[in-house]
């Protein structure tokens, strides 16, 4: 679909042409030839942007050369948060409207008891190691937190194909620190594939706190099924998390890295307080219904 050929043998079959996410691959050069061909065929183009930092790349040069092609091209603009709307027309003098995220964990699990524990769980989900994770550094000031805290423990999660050669995600001596660390008690380490669904909301659920290890972003899905399953969320300072929905904040930046005491702080909080930020089935229901209102009326202003 983000091929000109594709728009030109069906522009017949579609009214609005709306991007989210899946442009990672094409140059700055292939979106303009994208957008040119929309514009041959007068369709508008709306484009969520969900990512002013590309958590999947390292360098960001190449995905603020995507935004320089989309921004200023797009019809309409949407964003998650204040924050991303005002960082958008400071950087290209264009307006995005704010609509949140609607939930991303089902309905009927959205009303679901949480287990009863006796022991304060912290998780740490490294998955595959993004880009944007800074893992290690976080991990080490966390076992120094949850060992002061009685009956908390730490939980640290990470793919298989960390320790498989060949992969992407290959980092062998990042499994060899955590597997050092769970050897000496400071934290329980699992190793595993993929999660789907039903298994990765039974993990959330099984957290007291979920600690986003990121040093930069923008927003999160992960923040939202939190936010449906009732987990405290600590996020990172850098990106709109924050604005996006209720969490405990901590330092952490490309720029100024790692604030340990910050983190620390976060963790000692939920510990102490142990927050309830959950969506109830007839909030996440009426906001997305005001979500799905809002774009069939950007559509219909676009369309009509």
């Amino acid at each position: 679909m983000l091929d000109p050929d594709w728009v030109r043998a069906h522009h017949a079959e579609f009214d609005v042409f709306h991007l989210h996410f899946g442009f990672d691959a094409q140059t700055s050069q292939q979106l303009s030839l994208l957008v040119q061909a929309l514009r041959r065929y007068r369709k508008p183009l709306v484009y969520t942007v969900h990512d002013l930092r590309n958590p999947h790349q390292t360098d960001p040069a190449s995905h603020d050369a995507a935004l320089d092609v989309l921004v200023p091209a797009a019809d309409r603009l949407i964003t998650l948060t204040p924050g991303a709307a005002a960082e958008i027309e400071r950087r290209w003098n264009c307006a995005a409207a704010v609509l949140p995220h609607p939930h991303v964990v089902e309905r009927h699990r959205l009303s679901q008891s949480r287990p009863h524990s006796d022991r304060f769980r912290v998780g740490v989900h490294a998955k595959s190691l993004r880009p944007n994770m800074s893992l290690l550094p976080v991990v080490r000031v966390l076992t120094e937190a949850v060992a002061d805290l009685p009956d908390a423990e730490l939980q640290v999660n990470i793919h298989c194909e960390v320790g498989e050669p060949g992969t992407h995600a290959y980092a062998p001596e990042v499994l060899k620190q955590l597997s050092e660390f769970a050897d000496s008690q400071l934290l329980r380490l699992h190793v595993h594939d993929y999660f789907g669904d039903d298994q990765l909301w039974d993990y959330l659920t099984g957290l007291h706190l979920s600690v986003l290890p990121y040093a930069f972003g923008t927003h999160s899905g992960w923040l939202e099924a939190c936010h449906d399953l009732g987990t405290t969320v600590a996020a990172p300072s850098c990106g709109f998390y924050a604005e996006q929905r209720p969490c405990l904040s901590y330092g952490h930046t490309m720029h100024d890295g790692l604030d340990a005491s910050s983190l620390r702080t976060a963790v000692q909080e939920a510990y102490r307080t142990r927050p309830h930020w959950r969506a109830t089935v007839a909030e996440r229901a009426a906001e997305r219904a005001r979500v799905a209102a809002a774009h069939r009326e950007i559509y219909r202003q676009l369309s009509g």
